[in-house]
């Protein structure tokens, strides 16, 4: 099974600013404790090995799950957070100001995307699948943990479902929840979406 376990609350989430690959940018208090939560809820899983992102509000979610369940990590930039190019640094609303809604028009591949220096979905599909793909071939039929960002979710999401832009810009994936998948004979197939400690269903 690969199970693609989101980054916990980290600074830019909270201030809704557009980081990117940027520094500075770790988990909160309430980050931190969403990772402590979910590493409990993977304790069952037969996790073989651990693979995360070098952005650091990934890793710092990495280092706290193989620390409780006592395994080691592996950085592959393959997992790594979109580059959104000139906008990094930019806070949603002035976004939303000068450019209207760039998420959507990510999804949908608009000219805006490129113009920008903003990392194309197709490229962040490409770089995922390539991962799972060698993961694959790896390791048999084993559970493998990669902890990484939104948009490397839910384009492994919109490899298996066929996704329009609408929807996946509606799509939202939790901090520190966990969407899996599993390998049947060729096909990927979704086993869950947005998995998280019970309590968390209620609050948000």
């Amino acid at each position: 099974m690969f199970l693609f376990l989101r980054h916990g609350q980290a600074k830019n989430n909270v201030e809704q600013i557009l980081a990117g690959r940027t520094t500075g940018y770790p988990l909160t208090d309430q980050g931190i404790k969403q990772t402590e939560k979910i590493a409990d809820f993977l304790k069952p899983f037969d996790i073989s090995a651990i693979y995360s992102s070098p952005i650091e509000r990934a890793e710092q979610t990495a280092s706290i799950v193989a620390k409780k369940l006592r395994l080691d990590y592996s950085i592959d930039e393959r997992l790594t957070e979109i580059d959104m190019g000139h906008l990094s640094g930019m806070t949603f609303d002035d976004m939303f100001a000068k450019h209207g809604n760039i998420f959507l028009k990510f999804y949908e591949g608009h000219p805006i995307i490129e113009k920008n220096g903003i990392e194309s979905f197709a490229s962040i599909k490409k770089r995922v699948l390539g991962l799972v793909e060698h993961c694959s071939k790896k390791y048999y039929d084993e559970d493998i943990l990669f902890v990484t960002h939104m948009d490397p979710i839910k384009s492994m999401l919109s490899t298996v479902m066929q996704l329009k832009p609408e929807s996946l810009y509606e799509l939202i994936i939790r901090n520190a929840s966990l969407t899996m998948f599993k390998k049947e004979q060729s096909n990927l197939s979704i086993i869950s979406i947005n998995s998280m400690s019970p309590e968390r269903y209620q609050k948000e």
